[in-house]
């Protein structure tokens, strides 16, 4: 009883946030970092599901390639003999990444420029997105949620996240372990809209943590690296 009270108290100052059978600390107070500094954490994790999620793209396909640490992963790790593939991305850096590829075809949404992660946002960025079906989205997100779904933490690329789960035939959730069982600010889609999760066993061997029973359940494919 006395637990309760307590987290009573501290859930009405908004210091935890009350769930069936347990408390959580509230929706992050998120001070955003460049990507580059995101891209050394869990760097090893970050290749190795940018590698599994590559090998998805097939000769011919017009993929969605979102803002990210672990889609650049992605677009690093694409087939040199693939043909006939077009990228679309709203990121900056990930055009870059593949302007030296002769067999990717490159698409930039456009848009207004956050740069710190070298993403496009709206105005403009929505624009085109609307007139272009995608095969694939490979989507990254700062949450991965039983309940919640996939969230972002900031709301003007979760819009054009939106719009790119609204345009995509599957769509691929890129996420390292540490993002799984997690909500963030905005949301992106349910799990009934996503068609794989590729992500990491947290460690190795009998004592590695992997995503939760609920979590994988929800899921139609979930692929560990």
């Amino acid at each position: 009883m006395t637990v309760r009270s307590d987290l009573n108290v501290l859930a009405r100052a908004g210091q935890v946030r009350r769930t069936r059978g347990s408390a959580r600390l509230p929706l992050e107070v998120w001070n955003e970092a460049p990507l580059e500094e995101a891209s050394l954490e869990q760097r090893s994790a970050k290749r190795r599901i940018g590698k599994a999620a590559a090998a998805l793209i097939q000769d011919g396909e017009t993929v969605f390639l979102d803002v990210g640490s672990t889609t650049t992963e992605v677009a690093r790790a694409i087939s040199p003999t693939l043909r006939q593939v077009t990228v679309v991305t709203n990121g900056i850096n990930i055009a870059l990444e593949l302007e030296r590829r002769p067999n990717i075809r490159v698409i930039v949404t456009g848009g207004t420029l956050r740069p710190l992660q070298h993403s496009l946002v709206s105005p403009y960025a929505l624009t085109l997105l609307q007139h272009i079906h995608a095969d694939r989205l490979f989507l990254g997100c700062n949450g991965v949620d039983t309940l919640h779904g996939v969230t972002n933490a900031n709301h003007e690329e979760a819009e054009v996240k939106r719009l790119m789960v609204a345009q995509a035939r599957e769509v691929v959730v890129v996420a390292d372990h540490t993002k799984l069982d997690q909500v963030s600010r905005a949301q992106i889609a349910p799990l009934n809209r996503i068609s794989s999760l590729i992500t990491d066993r947290a460690g190795t061997g009998p004592s590695a943590k992997l995503p939760s029973a609920e979590l994988i359940a929800a899921l139609p494919k979930v692929q560990l690296v």
